[in-house]
């Protein structure tokens, strides 16, 4: 368990590390110009001598770049699941120092806690003339929060029971325009799909439709 835990974490090192200090993001703050995210404390001292990105070069601010970043609570969270000790650790000058490298060496402990939550907006994707498209309608509370270890499937569970639709229909569900798969976890798909391409990362959309068969 414990290295499978470990490699699940460096899979998902390049988007839980900091550009600048090369450790575990701190306080993840996301530059909404370009959506890098970096340590809040790196990127404030950063804006303190320039007014680009450290990472892509693009100017954020004429004046103030300090005014277009945002911290991005829902991935602190996914962080603090993915390497529990982040968020027991001393200072936060410690926790930047320590990535996955530094707890290889520590017991297989069982981290279970509360999970953390995730907001998404559940938005009806219609097709003209698609065949379904008078069974799968919108819902009247498109808003939800759930667990970020829930799958996808579990949200096709979700709208098959609020729809009433029959327990053979099935629904394709996409995010960003792309089909995403049962097992694939909320946590996922807001750290690989959503927050790296879209204009704004909260709340996750994710779109359903009558399943398409390309077959």
């Amino acid at each position: 368990m414990a290295t499978q835990r470990k490699h699940f974490v460096k899979e998902f090192n390049p988007y839980i590390t900091c550009y600048i200090c090369k450790g575990y993001l701190i306080k993840p703050t996301t530059v909404t110009e370009c959506l890098h995210t970096f340590c809040k404390s790196c990127i404030v001292q950063h804006f303190e001598e320039s007014n680009d990105c450290p990472k892509c070069g693009n100017q954020v601010h004429e004046t103030n770049p300090l005014e277009m970043l945002r911290l991005d609570n829902t991935l602190e969270e996914i962080i603090f699941k993915l390497v529990p000790r982040l968020r027991e650790d001393g200072s936060p000058k410690a926790k930047k120092a320590r990535t996955d490298e530094d707890y290889e060496n520590e017991d297989d402990k069982d981290y279970h806690r509360s999970d953390p939550q995730i907001a998404i907006c559940l938005d009806c994707l219609r097709n003209n003339g698609q065949s379904g498209d008078n069974v799968v309608k919108g819902l009247m509370k498109k808003f939800i929060r759930c667990s970020t270890r829930v799958t996808v499937g579990t949200i096709k569970k979700f709208l098959s029971l609020k729809l009433k639709l029959p327990s053979t229909y099935e629904l394709d569900v996409l995010c960003n325009g792309e089909i995403m798969g049962k097992d694939h976890t909320m946590e996922f798909i807001y750290m690989t799909r959503w927050r790296l391409r879209s204009e704004t990362s909260y709340p996750m959309v994710l779109q359903y439709r009558p399943r398409i068969d390309f077959g």
